[in-house]
C-alpha cells in the first residue's frame, strides 16, 4: 500500500503554477481548460452596470442554488470561484492531519500550507483510479478531486463515499462535474452531508474565469465556518448573477449539449493519441468528466516537450508541477477534432527530432 509523505520544502512542485502561464500568445492554446466564451444569454445575466451599483447580496444566488441542488439554503455558500473556497477551508478548520490526493488541482494545498496547515500526499498511480483504503485513518481532512483535474478520472461516489469518516472532513473538488453530467456527484438529492464540503465552479464549462463565480455545498455547521472568513461583499454581482442564471434548465439544456460535444471530441482525440502510441487518461472506456486528457509522452524523452510543441504552435499544460507527475507528462485541453489530429501529429513528430 502506497502512503502519503510530506515533501520538504525542496522537494515541493510549484504548487501556484496554473495553465493560464503556460498558454503564450500566438499559440493554439490546449493548456487552458475553460470553454472559449459564455453564451450570450448569460454574458447578459451578468447585468449592466446599473445593476453593480449596489453592494452584493447572495441572498438570490444562495436560495437558487439550494433549490437546484435540493438542499437547505445553511448548506450553500457562494465563494469567489473554487480557489477561493479552499483558501476559506484553510483558513476555517484547524485540521492537523490533512492528506491531500494527488495528482489534482494544486490550489487546496497551496491553501493549506499558506494558512500554516501540515499536509500529507497520497500519490495515486496510473490508471489513477480511487482507493478509499489507501487513506491514513488518523486523516481529519481529505481532498479529492471528482473528477479530477489533472488525469481525468471520474471516481465512483460509492468510492468518495468511503473516505468519510467520524470527526474527518471530506472535500470534494467538484469544479468540472458539469462535465459529467453529475454522475457520481457527491450532492445526491437528499444525501447526507455531514462532514462533507463539496465545491463547485462555473468557470470550466461556462467561460467565466474573469468573473470568479463558484460556491460549496455541504454540511451547515462546516459552511458557516466558512463564512464567517469570507470578508464582505467578497462575492461579486456579476458572479452572484452568473450562478442564478447558470441554475436553471435551460443552463442545464445548453449544458448537455456542450457536454455531448465535448465527449465526441475526447473520443477523437483519444483515438489520435491511441494510433500514435501515447499512453493517455482517462483510459477509455473508463468514464470521463472532464474537458481534457492528460498524456504520457516519455517515449518522446524524459524531459519536458512543452517548449518544443511551442515551437510548432501549440501550447500544453506542463505536468512537472502536479505533485506525483513528472516532466513527460503533459495535460490537453480537447479541441475540435481537426485541431487534434494536427496537435498529435506535432507530438508525434517530436520523436524523430
Amino acid at each position: 500500500m502506497e502512503r502519503p509523505v510530506t515533501p520538504s520544502l525542496a522537494d515541493e512542485a510549484d504548487l501556484h503554477h496554473h495553465g493560464d502561464a503556460d498558454a503564450l500568445p500566438g499559440l493554439i492554446d490546449l493548456a487552458v481548460n475553460v470553454r472559449p466564451c459564455p453564451p450570450p444569454w448569460l454574458a447578459e445575466a451578468l447585468g449592466t452596470p446599473a445593476t453593480w451599483v449596489a453592494y452584493p447580496d447572495p441572498a438570490e444566488a444562495r436560495a437558487k442554488l439550494a433549490a437546484w441542488h435540493g438542499v437547505n439554503e445553511a448548506c450553500v455558500l457562494p465563494t469567489a470561484g473554487a480557489a477561493s473556497a479552499f483558501t476559506l477551508v484553510a483558513r476555517a478548520l484547524a485540521t492537523e492531519r490533512a492528506t491531500v490526493l494527488h495528482p489534482q488541482f494544486t490550489e487546496p494545498e497551496a491553501a493549506l500550507r499558506r494558512a500554516g496547515r501540515p499536509v500529507r500526499r497520497l500519490a495515486l498511480r496510473p490508471p489513477f483510479t480511487l482507493d478509499a483504503a489507501q487513506v491514513p485513518a488518523d486523516s481529519d481532512l481529505v481532498v479529492v478531486g471528482n473528477p479530477t483535474n489533472p488525469t481525468g478520472v471520474l471516481h465512483p461516489r460509492a468510492e468518495i463515499t468511503r473516505l468519510r469518516a467520524p470527526q474527518r472532513v471530506l472535500v470534494v473538488d467538484e469544479a468540472f462535474m458539469d462535465f459529467a453530467g453529475d454522475a457520481e456527484t457527491a450532492l445526491a438529492p437528499g444525501g447526507d452531508l455531514t462532514g462533507v464540503l463539496v465545491v463547485r465552479s462555473l468557470t470550466k464549462l461556462w467561460g467565466l474565469a474573469g468573473v470568479r463565480s463558484g460556491y460549496v455545498v455541504g454540511d451547515p455547521a462546516l459552511v458557516a465556518r466558512l463564512a464567517n472568513q469570507q470578508v464582505p461583499w467578497e462575492v461579486s454581482t456579476p458572479a452572484l448573477r452568473a450562478m442564478t442564471a447558470c441554475a436553471t434548465p435551460q443552463a442545464a439544456a445548453e449544458a448537455a449539449r456542450i457536454v455531448a460535444q465535448v465527449d465526441a471530441d475526447r473520443a477523437a482525440l483519444s483515438a489520435a493519441l491511441a494510433a500514435a502510441g501515447f499512453p493517455h487518461y482517462p483510459v477509455p472506456p473508463a468514464r470521463a468528466g472532464a474537458p481534457f486528457v492528460l498524456v504520457d509522452t516519455a517515449s518522446v524523452g524524459p524531459g519536458s516537450v512543452r517548449e518544443p510543441l511551442a515551437s510548432l504552435g501549440f501550447a500544453v499544460r506542463r505536468g512537472e508541477t502536479f505533485p506525483g507527475l513528472g516532466p513527460s507528462w503533459i495535460r490537453v485541453a480537447v479541441p475540435d477534432p481537426a485541431t487534434g489530429h494536427a496537435f498529435v501529429a506535432a507530438l508525434a513528430s517530436l520523436r524523430q527530432r
